[in-house]
C-alpha cells in the first residue's frame, strides 16, 4: 500500500536530452519511475534494453485524475488499464526499493486507485534502441497529459536470475521548436535565461548551488565570478587561472574542469559538484574582439565585451578579453602546449552543477561564436538555475556506456556509508566512488594487513549480468576464450572476451549457476551491451541482462579470511562449506545462520593471496561489512582502498584493464594467455581466427621488471635496450615485499627471458635511464600455493 506522505522530488530525475530536432530523451533507472508533461500531437517510444522489463504507465490528466483514453496506441487504439502488479509487488515487498518508489509515487499525487488502472506494455511491444524504433510501440497523445513511466518489480534474489532493468523513453514533440529543460534537481531559487549572444550577472551566497545548463546542445557557457565582500571594499578578487592551475598540480589548461576554482588569494571560490560532460577548457579567454579581427570578423559581438556591459552597475573595471572558465567548449591540448578545439561534446540538457564557498557575483554567457566549431557552428541559450544552500546534491560525474545514450551519474554502493565513515579519500571508478586510501592506515599499513593478517574492500563496481537461456551455454562458448563447457555448476572461470582482431575487449569470471544459467563479472559495464549484441547477430537464444544494481560485493582477502568468515557463514548440507570450498568455487549460504542474510560466497580475488568475495543485495550490504569487520576485529582487520590493492595485484602479475589490456592487445600478449585454450577448446569463437594466425614467436610477452633503485617509473614509460624502445611500462608499483619498485612491461620477445637487462627511459628517455631486470612473473607467491591453500 502507498503511504501517505508529500515529497518534493522532481518530475524526472534523469535529463532531457532535448535536441534540436524536438526530441527528448529519458531513462528511467531499474525500480524507479520518472514523469513527463506531454501536450497533444506528441508521440512517445519506449524502450527496454534487454528487451525483458515490462513498463507501467499512469496516464493523468490536468486534475490528476486516470485519462488512459488521452494516450493511444498507433497499433491498438484505445487502451484500458489493469493493475500495477509489478509495482504493487515492489512496494509491497518492504525493501528500500519499494519505499523510494511509494515516496516517488506519492509525491506525485499517485494513489492507489491510480495503480489499478495502469496501463501494460509487455516486452514485446518495446525496442531495444532506436534503431529498431519502428518495429515497436508507438503512442500518440490526444491531449495534455502527465505520463509516469515506472520500471518495476521484485528485488532479485542472490541465486536469481532476473533483474529488474532500464527503460528508456523517446519524445517526438509536435512542436519541434519547443525547449525542455531537464527537470530540477530540486526547488530552485533563481532561474535566469541567458539568450543566445548574451551574457548575465547574478548573485550567489555561500553554500548556494549554481547549475549551468546546455539547453540545445553543443553551446559554450563562459563563467565569471568575484568576491562580493571584495568589491564592496574596491577590491576585484576573482577566479584565478594560474592559481588553481598550481594548487592541482598542472601547468596547463585541461579539456576538463578542477574539482574547485580558487581566486588570487589562493583560497576556492566555487567547488564541482556535479558534471554531465566531462570535456570543457579551464581558463583559456572568453571570445573577445581580437579573435574575432584576426579572422576578418570586424565588430562581431563577443563574450568579453558582453560581460563588460553585464559587469558595468559593478564598478568591474572593463577588460580586451575575459579569462573565463569556458564550460562545454572542446579544447585539447598537444604535448608540446598546443591548444586546439571542436565541436562541443555536450548534449541538450547537459549541465555543471557549482557550489559557490563564498558570497559571490557570477557572471554567464552564451557564446556568439558562429564562425567556428566552438558552437557546433550555431549559437543557442544557456540557463542557469540556483538552489538554495540547504539542499544537498551528491558528487558526481557522467560516463556513457555507449556514445548516443544519456549520461550516468556516479553511483554510491551499498557499503558506502561504512566506507566513506573510516575515510574522506575517495575516487570514482567505472561511475561508483570507491576508497582510494583509508585514515589512519594508509596504503602501506592496508597491504601489509592483507599479506598478514585480513583486509577488506568494497569491490561493487564490478558489473554483474545474469546469462540464461536455452542457448546460454553455447553463446558463452562462442563469445568468451575459456572453455565454458568445461564449468562445473558452482565452478568459476576466469576468460577473456575478445572481438574479431583477437583484440581483449574486457577480462572477468564466468559463475555457472546452473546448467544453463550463469553470472558474467566483469569491469566494463559496455561488456554487457556487446554480449547482447552479439547474441542478436548470431541468433543465440539468450537473455542478458544488468544486474549490477542488485549484487554488491566485498573481497575479503588475506591468510586470515577463511578462518574469520568460517564464523559467521552458513551453508545448507546441499552447498560446499567455507573450509571446503575449493578455489575458483562458489556457494549460497547465509550470514550467521539459516535464517541470515542470503548471500553468495566465491573463492576469488585480485590480491594473490587467500581471499574470498561476498554478494549480496545492497540492502543487506552495511550488514554484511558489520558483521565482516566485527568478526575481524581479533584478527586487526584492515579496510583496503584501491592504492593497496594495486601494488598487491601487480606484485602477483594480475592485469587491469587499459594498462595490460585494450582492444589491441590479445590475451597472450596481456599475459594470459592460459584463457586461450586453442587446442583442447574445439569450439568456434571470437578472435579465435586472428589469434591463430599470430605467431607464438612475433608476440610480445607481458614480463616483470625489478628496478635498481628507488625512483618510481609510471605506465606508459618507453623501455630502452641500447637506443631504441623494445618495450612499454603497464603498470608500476613500490613492493614493500622486495623493498623495490617493480613494473609489469610489455616487451619485443627478443628482450623478455628473465635476467636480461633493460632500461625505462625518464625525461626524453634519453637523457635519464633506470635500469632493471627483466623477472618472471608472478613477483610474489610465483607457485601460487597461498591463493591455492
Amino acid at each position: 500500500m502507498l503511504v501517505n506522505q508529500k515529497n518534493d522530488l522532481p518530475d524526472a530525475c534523469y535529463l532531457n536530452m532535448q535536441s534540436r530536432s524536438g526530441v527528448g530523451s529519458f531513462r528511467v533507472e531499474p525500480q524507479q519511475a520518472i514523469r513527463l508533461r506531454l501536450t497533444r500531437g506528441d508521440h512517445v517510444h519506449l524502450f527496454s534494453q534487454d528487451g525483458e522489463q515490462q513498463a507501467e504507465l499512469i496516464v493523468l490528466d490536468s486534475r490528476g485524475h486516470t485519462a488512459n483514453h488521452l494516450l493511444v496506441s498507433q497499433s491498438q487504439g484505445e487502451l484500458s488499464g489493469s493493475l500495477a502488479k509489478a509495482t504493487q509487488a515492489q512496494i509491497s515487498e518492504s525493501r528500500s526499493a519499494g519505499q523510494a518508489l511509494a515516496a516517488q509515487l506519492n509525491g506525485w499525487g499517485v494513489s492507489d486507485q491510480h495503480l489499478s488502472q495502469a496501463i501494460q506494455v509487455n516486452p514485446s511491444r518495446l525496442a531495444s534502441d532506436v534503431e529498431t524504433a519502428p518495429a515497436t510501440e508507438v503512442f500518440e497523445v490526444v491531449d495534455d497529459l502527465s505520463l509516469v513511466v515506472i520500471a518495476a518489480g521484485l528485488s532479485m534474489q542472490i541465486e536469481g536470475h532476473q533483474p529488474v532493468t532500464e527503460l528508456s523513453v523517446q519524445v517526438k514533440y509536435l512542436d519541434a521548436s519547443q525547449v525542455h529543460l531537464p527537470e530540477p534537481l530540486a526547488t530552485p531559487k533563481t532561474e535566469l535565461r541567458i539568450p543566445r549572444a548574451s551574457a548575465q550577472v547574478y548573485e550567489v551566497k555561500a553554500g548556494e548551488w549554481i547549475q549551468i545548463i546546455d539547453v540545445s546542445g553543443k553551446q559554450c557557457s563562459d563563467f565569471l565570478a568575484f568576491d562580493r565582500d571584495a568589491l564592496s571594499q574596491g577590491e576585484e578578487l576573482g577566479l584565478d587561472g594560474v592559481a588553481t592551475r598550481t594548487v592541482s598540480g598542472l601547468n596547463n589548461p585541461q579539456p576538463g574542469i578542477y574539482s574547485r576554482f580558487l581566486g588570487a588569494d589562493m583560497q576556492p571560490m566555487v567547488e564541482v559538484v556535479q558534471d554531465t560532460v566531462g570535456r570543457h577548457d579551464s581558463f583559456l579567454m572568453a571570445c573577445n574582439p581580437k579573435y574575432y579581427e584576426d579572422s576578418g570578423y570586424f565588430g562581431h559581438i563577443n563574450c568579453s565585451d558582453n560581460f563588460n556591459r553585464a559587469l558595468e552597475p559593478y564598478a568591474i573595471k572593463p577588460r580586451v578579453a575575459w579569462p573565463a572558465i569556458n564550460f562545454f567548449f572542446n579544447t585539447s591540448v598537444e604535448p608540446c602546449g598546443t591548444v586546439f578545439m571542436d565541436e562541443p561534446w555536450s548534449r541538450a540538457g547537459d549541465y555543471v552543477l557549482l557550489r559557490a564557498t563564498r558570497d559571490l557575483i557570477c557572471a554567464s554567457s552564451a557564446c556568439p561564436d558562429d564562425i567556428d566549431p566552438a558552437n557546433g557552428w550555431h549559437s543557442t541559450d544557456i540557463h542557469v538555475r540556483i538552489y538554495a544552500a540547504e539542499h544537498h546534491f551528491p558528487r558526481s560525474i557522467a560516463y556513457r556506456t555507449s556514445p548516443q545514450e544519456l549520461p550516468r551519474m556516479t553511483k554510491t554502493t551499498g557499503f558506502h556509508r561504512r566506507v566513506t565513515a573510516l575515510t574522506k579519500q575517495m575516487v570514482e571508478y567505472r561511475g561508483y566512488w570507491v576508497a582510494s586510501a583509508y585514515e589512519g592506515w594508509g596504503a602501506q599499513a592496508e597491504y601489509l594487513a592483507c599479506r598478514e593478517r585480513v583486509a577488506v574492500i568494497d569491490l561493487t563496481p564490478l558489473r554483474k549480468f545474469e546469462v540464461t537461456g536455452p542457448d546460454a551455454e553455447a553463446f558463452l562458448q562462442f563469445a568468451l576464450t575459456r572453455n565454458v563447457r568445461r564449468l562445473a555448476i558452482g565452478e568459476i572461470a576466469y576468460s577473456a572476451i575478445c572481438h574479431e582482431t583477437g583484440g581483449m575487449i574486457d577480462d572477468g569470471t564466468i559463475f555457472r549457476m546452473g546448467e544453463q544459467a550463469f553470472r558474467w563479472v566483469c569491469g566494463d559495464p559496455y561488456t554487457g551491451l556487446w554480449l547482447k549484441n552479439q547474441a542478436e547477430e548470431h541468433g543465440y537464444q539468450v537473455s542478458v541482462r544488468n544486474s549490477t544494481d542488485q549484487l554488491h560485493n566485498i573481497a575479503v582477502q588475506g591468510p586470515k579470511s577463511r578462518e574469520l568468515l568460517s564464523q559467521i557463514v552458513w551453508a545448507p548440507e546441499c552447498q560446499p562449506s567455507m573450509d571446503s570450498l575449493a578455489w575458483f568455487h562458489f556457494m549460497i549460504g547465509r550470514l550467521g545462520g539459516p535464517e541470515g542474510i542470503p548471500i553468495m560466497v566465491s573463492r576469488t580475488g585480485y590480491t594473490g593471496e587467500l581471499g574470498f568475495e561476498v554478494w549480496c543485495h545492497p540492502d543487506d550490504a552495511e550488514a554484511v561489512w558489520d558483521q565482516v569487520w566485527e568478526t575481524g576485529q581479533p584478527y586487526n582487520i584492515a579496510p583496503l582502498g584501491f592504492d593497496a590493492l594495486d601494488m598487491l595485484r601487480i606484485e602477483a602479475g594480475l592485469i587491469f584493464a587499459d594498462h595490460e589490456f585494450c582492444p589491441e592487445t590479445n590475451p597472450y600478449e596481456a599475459g594470459i594467455g592460459f584463457t586461450v585454450p586453442m587446442k583442447s577448446k574445439t569450439d568456434d569463437f571470437i578472435g579465435r581466427e586472428a589469434m591463430a594466425r599470430q605467431t607464438p614467436e612475433s608476440r610480445q610477452r607481458l614480463v616483470g621488471l625489478v628496478l635498481k633503485g628507488g625512483e618510481p617509473v609510471a605506465h606508459g614509460d618507453l623501455i630502452y635496450h641500447g637506443r631504441f624502445p623494445v618495450g612499454v611500462v603497464t603498470s608500476a608499483s613500490n613492493s614493500p615485499l622486495l623493498g623495490k619498485q617493480i613494473a609489469l612491461c610489455r616487451v619485443a620477445p627478443d628482450f623478455a627471458a628473465p635476467e636480461t637487462l633493460l632500461e625505462v627511459g625518464k625525461l626524453d628517455g634519453l637523457q635519464k635511464r633506470l635500469p632493471g631486470e627483466v623477472v618472471a612473473l608472478p613477483f610474489y607467491d610465483p607457485e601460487r600455493t597461498r591463493v591455492r591453500s
